[in-house]
């Protein structure tokens, strides 16, 4: 697993929520559902839609840091996080979230030291704030906060686990995916080489069967290796 980097999303994947659609749920005028639908429609980029949506939040710093000790994680990333490190693979977090949040939930549940790319939020008044995007690209696809197919280091394959729309655009990219949610249909739909998941707890021995793939690209699966992975 040496040559293996593992680029794992965070909301909806290592969480059992989206962290950032309960922060509006909680804190924000109910119009962000209506961006919301534009950015499912595809009108709108992640990054427009996140921009607009966090301007409508209404909390003190105070208030999301007592949101975010409340937020649980998959009981088993932790020590999947372990085991992967002991197979000699690296792995990141690359999310559309906010990089602040994640940070905090992780440590609460003793994950530390894991590099985090995400978006980040700015207090801009008492209970006001935007969001900025250090990891965009104006040349990417689907014009997301977080360009995520910029995630691989190079000459390693790339493994993404994911689980929405966030992470469609990158599993194209990859060279394998573990996939949940709307994520596994998107793989079908598409032809992407992928092992479907519930819980982290799953993922060690999918790793132990991953196929020996090609450097240069996974369509290289032979079709007994398409379809061990497709119907796990």
């Amino acid at each position: 697993m040496m040559q293996w980097h593992i680029a794992c999303d965070f909301d909806g994947t290592i969480t059992p929520t989206d962290v950032i659609d309960s922060i509006l749920q909680r804190f924000a005028d109910p119009s962000w559902e209506t961006i919301e639908a534009d950015w499912l429609d595809g009108k709108i980029g992640s990054r427009e839609c996140l921009s607009r949506q966090l301007s409508l939040v209404r909390a003190t710093p105070t208030d999301l840091l007592a949101f975010f000790d409340t937020v649980e994680i998959d009981p088993s990333f932790p020590d999947f996080v372990d085991h992967v490190r002991e197979l000699g693979a690296s792995i990141d977090i690359v999310s559309d979230g906010i990089e602040q949040g994640i940070a905090r939930i992780l440590a609460r549940h003793y994950v530390s030291l894991l590099p985090i790319f995400a978006n980040r939020l700015r207090q801009t008044a008492h209970d006001e704030w935007r969001i900025d995007f250090p990891f965009s690209s104006d040349a990417c696809r689907v014009a997301s906060g977080n360009c995520k197919c910029k995630s691989a280091p190079a000459g390693k394959r790339l493994l993404v686990i994911g689980d929405g729309q966030s992470d469609m655009c990158v599993a194209s990219n990859a060279d394998f995916v573990f996939a949940k949610g709307r994520l596994v249909e998107h793989c079908e739909r598409n032809g992407i080489p992928h092992a479907r998941f519930e819980s982290f707890a799953d993922l060690p021995a999918l790793l132990a069967r991953l196929p020996k793939l090609p450097m240069a690209s996974a369509a290289h699966l032979t079709l007994e290796q398409q379809e061990l992975f497709h119907h796990v």
